[in-house]
C-alpha cells in the first residue's frame, strides 16, 4: 500500500482508487477470517460485525482516495504570485513558476502607506468606486487587504514612481489581465507579496 502512495500521480489516481478497494475487501476478509480462526466461531462468525469491517475500511479507503484526487488536482492548477517592489515601483507575475509579466505600478506617495506583507486577494470587483477618495475609479481591482487593492488608473504616466493613496495602481490594461488571472485560477490560488 506505502508503495503504490509513493507512486500516485494526478494520471494514476483512479487506478490507485480502484486498487486500495481491491486491497481493502481482501484484508477485510483476510482479518474477518483470522477472527473467526482465533475465537474458535468459523461457522459462527457475525455477518453484520464483518460487513460493517469491510464497509468502514471501504469508506476509509475512498476518503483517502478522494482526498488524493482533490490534492493532485489542486497541484495541477497554476498559482499565480504577484510580486511587488516597492524600491523598483514594479510588479512581477508568476503563474505556474514561470513569468508571466512585469508592469510598472504607482505605490503610496507621500503621507500614504502601502503596507508590506503577503496575502491572498478578499474578493475583486470589475469596476470598483472608492468611497474614501472622492468616488475615484478602481478598474479591475483585486482587493488583498481591508480597503487595499490592485487596481487599473487612468494616471498612467505616473507608472514607475509612488503616486497613489497607498493602492498598487496598474495600467488598465494590465490590471485587466491580472483580474482575470485570479478570476481564472481563485483567490485561493493567488498571492499578492509586497516588498522594498
Amino acid at each position: 500500500m506505502i508503495r503504490q502512495i509513493a507512486r500516485v500521480d494526478t494520471s494514476g489516481v483512479n487506478k490507485f482508487f480502484e486498487n486500495t478497494l481491491t486491497n481493502t475487501v481482501q484484508v477485510a476478509v483476510v482479518y474477518g477470517s483470522l477472527g473467526a480462526i482465533k475465537n474458535n466461531k468459523t461457522e459462527g462468525v457475525s455477518m453484520s460485525k464483518f460487513i460493517c469491517v469491510v464497509l468502514q475500511k471501504i469508506m476509509a479507503a475512498v476518503a483517502f482516495a478522494g482526498f488524493l484526487l482533490t490534492a493532485s488536482t489542486t497541484a495541477s492548477l497554476a498559482d499565480v504570485v504577484a510580486r511587488v517592489d516597492l524600491s523598483s515601483q514594479t510588479m512581477h507575475v508568476q503563474v505556474n513558476g514561470r513569468t508571466y509579466a512585469r508592469w510598472k505600478i504607482s505605490s503610496g506617495r507621500k503621507g500614504y502607506r502601502t503596507p508590506t506583507g503577503t496575502w491572498r486577494p478578499k474578493w475583486t470587483s470589475r469596476m470598483h468606486y472608492s468611497r474614501k477618495y472622492d468616488y475615484s475609479p478602481m478598474p479591475y481591482s483585486v482587493f488583498y487587504n481591508r480597503g487595499y487593492a490592485v487596481h487599473g488608473t487612468n494616471y498612467v504616466r505616473r507608472l514607475g514612481r509612488p503616486a497613489s493613496h497607498g493602492c498598487i495602481r496598474l495600467h488598465t490594461a494590465n490590471a485587466r489581465k491580472f483580474y482575470n488571472l485570479v478570476k481564472r485560477y481563485g483567490r485561493r490560488n493567488t498571492l499578492i507579496r509586497v516588498r522594498y
